[in-house]
């Protein structure tokens, strides 16, 4: 018989708990449990420069605003088999660090399911995870028997999730071929304009293309444009991110890929602090964003159909709304690939 952490609703609780300090943190509030977190956001970028204070409260916020025990009922409500006995499985998780917390939607997806966690961490991200587990671990003191954090190498695991690049998922796909498991690849995320957004949407497209430097692949790198649009006017509503010139390495990528461009003659349109480029690619470089045009009805939704299996996330009228790339909702999987599903298929006790 389950007790304790392993009744579905004291998981609910206990991340809900977490959801508050997460906003607490955010908030700039250094008190309690959010104090974990307090010294991290001010000092995360001095070992991983793209880590800012900005960037790291903006994580922590997202975050935070999705466990709230309203939204945590309402994606678990899905999946009745939770209410099941079944034994804990090792779940073994290769964790990316591109982003603040990266890995954190499968932590939450292992232990949510009453699994055990065994993380590879990213080098980039060891610290902030490490906070996270240290905080669950102080609401809920069962949690330390379920959580294995690791720099090195995974062992032991019933099951994998693995996020990589289509370089290293291939070396995934082999070293794990013996268990299930979930190998994610590159993934890259696009803008549908139809013209009709308004100055406070397109303004919020800057968020999808700019937050975290671009770095996230929930970031917009390409934007579907109609016939004729003036691609010169958009600069103007995302000036708030003209600061990003004044952070170095984002900087020297800006300046790099703008002396390439120039000595390969490349039309391009500068911003001062984004470049914008006409090219049929889903991978710009950083501080470049492509864009292509599309004509006639019906063509940019082609457009994503044709790409789907390369999209994390598409933003425009009639999908996920301006400014939400980068704040998914917990039931939002990445590369659309049901994590929780995957989880509850092993261990039923019968």
């Amino acid at each position: 018989m389950k007790t304790g952490f392993f009744l579905p609703e004291k998981r609910i609780d206990v991340f809900a708990a977490l959801g508050n300090v997460m906003r607490n943190a955010a908030a700039g509030v250094t008190g309690g449990h959010a104090g974990q977190f307090a010294g991290l956001i001010e000092a995360l970028h001095l070992s991983n420069p793209w880590f800012t204070p900005e960037n790291v409260r903006r994580a922590l916020g997202a975050i935070g605003n999705a466990l709230t025990t309203e939204k945590l009922k309402r994606w678990l409500s899905e999946y009745p088999m939770l209410n099941d006995d079944r034994k804990p499985s090792t779940v073994g998780v290769v964790m990316a660090g591109n982003i603040p917390l990266a890995g954190f939607h499968d932590l939450l997806c292992v232990l949510i399911t009453g699994n055990r966690l065994q993380a590879k961490l990213s080098s980039k991200d060891e610290l902030l995870m490490q906070a996270v587990a240290d905080t669950l671990i102080s609401i809920e003191t069962a949690l330390k028997d379920y959580i294995e954090l690791t720099p090195g190498t995974l062992s032991g695991f019933d099951m994998v999730i693995a996020t990589g690049s289509n370089n290293t998922s291939r070396y995934f796909e082999y070293y794990f071929r013996n268990v299930p498991s979930v190998i994610r690849r590159n993934r890259n995320s696009i803008a549908v304009l139809d013209g009709t957004e308004t100055p406070e949407e397109l303004e919020l497209l800057g968020d999808d293309i700019f937050s975290y430097f671009g770095l996230g692949c929930r970031n917009v790198s390409k934007l579907y444009l109609p016939a004729d649009y003036d691609i010169a006017r958009l600069p103007a509503f995302w000036k708030k991110y003209e600061s990003l010139r004044e952070h170095s390495k984002y900087a020297a990528n800006y300046d790099h890929n703008k002396a390439i461009m120039i000595v390969n003659r490349t039309p391009f349109t500068d911003a001062g602090f984004v470049i914008l480029r006409n090219d049929t690619s889903l991978t710009p470089p950083m501080a470049v964003v492509n864009y292509e045009f599309y004509s006639g009805p019906g063509m940019a939704e082609k457009e994503t159909v044709r790409l789907k299996n390369l999209l994390q996330c598409v933003t425009g009228h009639g999908y996920t709304p301006y400014g939400n790339s980068q704040k998914p909702e917990l039931w939002e999987y990445a590369d659309n690939v049901d994590t929780i599903s995957f989880l509850l298929k092993k261990n039923l006790i019968r």
